[in-house]
Formats: C-alpha cells, sequence, structure tokens
C-alpha cells in the first residue's frame, strides 16, 4: 500500500512563519496547543498558525497558538550586498602549498591460493596447524 500526499490547505502556509489564523484559515473556534487542555476554544481571530518541519514528512504539521504561547522566530536575513571587486592583479596572491598525497596501497587479491588441510578440506592458519583436525600442514 502506498501513501501518498494530498493537496490542501497547509501547502499555501510557509514553514516557521507565524500568521493569523483567521487569515490562513477561516473556520470554528480552537485550541492553542500551549494552553491547558481544559481551556477553553479561542476564536481564530486571536490565535496564530504555524506551520513546523517534520522529520519524516515534507509538508510539515501545523499548530495553532495563542498570543502567550506563539513560538518566537528569527527576523529574514537582511538581502546580501555583494563587496565590491577588486580589479585584476591589484591583491597579489600568496601561491597555495600544494598537499601531498599518500600513494594508496594496493588492495589484497582475492585469487591468492592458501594453505588448505589435506583432510577437512578448510583454509589453515598462517601457522601451518590445522584447526579442525591439528595436523601441521606445511
Amino acid at each position: 500500500m502506498k501513501i501518498t500526499r494530498s493537496s490542501d490547505w497547509r501547502d499555501a502556509l510557509p514553514f516557521e512563519v507565524p500568521l493569523l489564523a483567521s487569515e490562513a484559515v477561516p473556520g470554528e473556534p480552537t485550541r492553542c496547543v500551549g494552553c491547558p487542555a481544559a481551556a477553553e476554544p479561542r476564536d481564530r481571530s486571536e490565535l496564530w498558525v504555524v506551520k513546523h518541519r517534520h522529520p519524516n514528512n515534507h509538508a510539515g504539521f501545523v499548530r495553532y497558538y495563542c498570543v502567550e504561547h506563539k513560538p518566537k522566530t528569527a527576523p529574514p536575513p537582511p538581502p546580501s550586498v555583494a563587496a565590491p571587486s577588486k580589479p585584476r592583479g591589484a591583491a597579489s596572491r600568496a601561491p597555495k602549498p600544494e598537499r601531498t598525497v599518500a600513494p594508496k596501497r594496493a588492495a589484497p587479491s582475492l585469487d591468492v591460493v592458501r594453505a588448505m588441510c589435506p583432510d577437512c578440506f578448510v583454509e589453515v592458519s598462517a601457522t601451518g596447524v590445522c584447526g579442525m583436525c591439528g595436523q601441521q600442514v606445511a
């Protein structure tokens, strides 16, 4: 069974930006996620809606907040101003030191013929003694 994502009003909301709930999603009164569960539902003109990122769902999830519990968001970064470029040759650059790379070791070949016990037909360790029967293999 493949679960597909459906499109709805939450797709139009930007991530991590508080919006007035009455403008984003008109509807019935609802509760703030930060207030106690026994609190009365509030009118949407008193609530903020925030779409949060979710690690397993790319669409994120939406929560309603009252003014007291509205999350603080960082202001957007100012537009970047490009620094004036220097004319060519104005500043001499020091040459970068070359990096020395150690040569790679060759991978061990898998086609190496190793000593086998003539009785057990198992590979013998470097000591030359069979691990199964104890026979010394030359």
